[in-house]
């Protein structure tokens, strides 16, 4: 394909993207195919010569289509969302045909300076203090490990990187159960060993974080001699939206004088309304906050933004400056390469900031406002119905239930769950609370109407009783 080609294809690829989203409502959300049969469909060995773009195209639209599941549905009710509102897909098409590697100021100067000015949009957007600065990551995946080597290295008077962690003391992180895996990943990646995640005790109805406990195991961990290096806490876990007591773990961070680092990658979205930061009030006092504008605000993935009371001591800890890298001739210039786990970025700013403008935080709040909204009358509809049991309230637009039977109740419910998800009209996924399975439900989808969560509860207690 030459650019002329690419002019013509360009503007067909436009017009599938249009029709698609607008047939979406007809389309079942979860994928509909077996096992192996997108990969029995595709040939053993790549071809020898060219082929003909339309060859391509009608199987892209004949083998691949069928084999995948549809994200960007409004009836998505799985998961998180991760939204692809139309401004940040046109802005990832310009970013394609740009085709820059902004790994340094002088890479692509408007690239680092953009996203200079989108971060603090975004740190004012969700109302964090003029003292954090942002840096734009693949995932919140990549910020936690990020959080969890300037643990390290902090911990160990900035000597890990050098020395290695041979012959230093065991060093230990704490959270709770209801973190992410990706906790889990950072602290494997890290060196650190699964067996130096402390694992806390949670409490009450936002299964938060048990202050004393964390305190006591702190100190228990002090006196055998292992070395306390961060907290990681979490404000809508993915599971049921478990948020811990921010300012509790603050007040126990600063006294014995450990990093933290607050995972919000959903619900930090929506703190762009104030009157749902009481969530995780005393956030202001963490060290490292991240939060995924591509799940819940519609700019396409990968976005995650990384918010930092201090970027020194991130820096500190990733930052590799040999001569090929430097930037001679430039003052006060920042590369943000250096604040991030991989050398190479994409030019992820130019989306956020093309939301943003085209959006504007009015907008999108109604958006986050509404779903919150009808997840909250769908869990009200679902706890008045019969044989229906909200297990975990509404936090934000997430929440748990389970349909009553005499029968074995994980059984039951994972039967329903797999009748629903077949039945294509609404996906949900499943987890477990105290043991026991549950249906998960999320309103996130940048489509999303009132109608459309009216409808899972049609398609919900119809299934429920048809099952019964």
């Amino acid at each position: 394909m030459n650019w002329e080609d690419f002019r013509q294809w360009g503007r067909r690829a436009a017009d599938w993207a249009a029709d698609y989203h607008a047939g979406l409502r007809n389309e079942p959300v979860r994928a509909q195919v077996a096992p192996g049969a997108v990969l029995s469909a595709l040939p053993d060995a790549p071809p020898e010569g060219a082929e003909a773009m339309q060859a391509i195209f009608d199987d892209f639209e004949q083998t691949i289509m069928p084999g995948m599941t549809h994200w960007q549905h409004p009836r998505f009710f799985a998961y998180f969302p991760a939204n692809a509102a139309p401004v940040s897909v046109l802005a990832e098409y310009f970013v394609s045909a740009i085709a820059a590697q902004c790994m340094l100021w002088q890479t692509s100067p408007a690239a680092t300076e953009l996203e200079t000015r989108v971060c603090d949009w975004m740190r004012q957007a969700i109302g964090l203090p003029d003292g954090f600065t942002g840096v734009i990551q693949d995932s919140a995946s990549s910020a936690t490990l990020c959080a969890v080597l300037t643990m390290r290295e902090r911990a160990l008077d900035w000597q890990g990187n050098k020395a290695g962690l041979s012959g230093q003391p065991r060093l230990r992180v704490y959270c709770s159960a209801e973190v992410h895996t990706s906790v889990d990943r950072a602290i494997w990646i890290a060196g650190l060993g699964e067996e130096n995640l402390v694992r806390i005790p949670t409490h009450g109805p936002t299964r938060a974080m048990d202050a004393d406990a964390l305190r006591a195991a702190i100190a228990a961990d002090r006196a055998a001699g292992h070395q306390p290096a961060g907290i990681i806490a979490c404000t809508g876990g993915t599971s049921a939206g478990a948020s811990d007591d921010i300012a509790a773990v603050m007040d126990v961070a600063e006294a014995e004088g450990l990093y933290t680092h607050v995972d919000a990658a959903w619900a930090g979205s929506a703190m762009i309304c104030p009157e749902f930061r009481s969530l995780w009030a005393g956030v202001v006092r963490a060290d490292s906050v991240v939060m995924n504008p591509h799940k819940w605000l519609g700019a396409q993935f990968d976005c995650t933004t990384h918010f930092l009371r201090n970027p020194d001591d991130l820096v500190r800890t990733l930052a590799i400056q040999p001569e090929y890298l430097k930037t001679h001739g430039a003052d006060g210039i920042v590369n943000y390469s250096e604040w991030s786990v991989p050398l190479g970025r994409r030019f992820r700013a130019l989306k956020l900031w093309f939301l943003i403008r085209a959006h504007g935080l009015g907008g999108l709040r109604e958006m986050i406002r509404n779903h919150v909204t009808w997840a909250q009358d769908l869990a009200a509809r679902l706890e008045a119905t019969e044989g229906f049991e909200v297990v975990t309230q509404p936090m934000l637009s997430l929440f748990t239930f389970r349909h009553l039977a005499t029968a074995d109740l994980d059984a039951h419910n994972q039967d329903l769950l797999n009748r629903i998800n077949d039945d294509g009209r609404i996906y949900l996924t499943q987890t477990r609370i105290d043991g026991a399975l549950v249906i998960r439900f999320q309103a996130g989808a940048f489509t999303a109407t009132a109608e459309d969560v009216a409808m899972a509860y049609d398609v919900i207690t119809e299934l429920a009783a048809a099952g019964t």
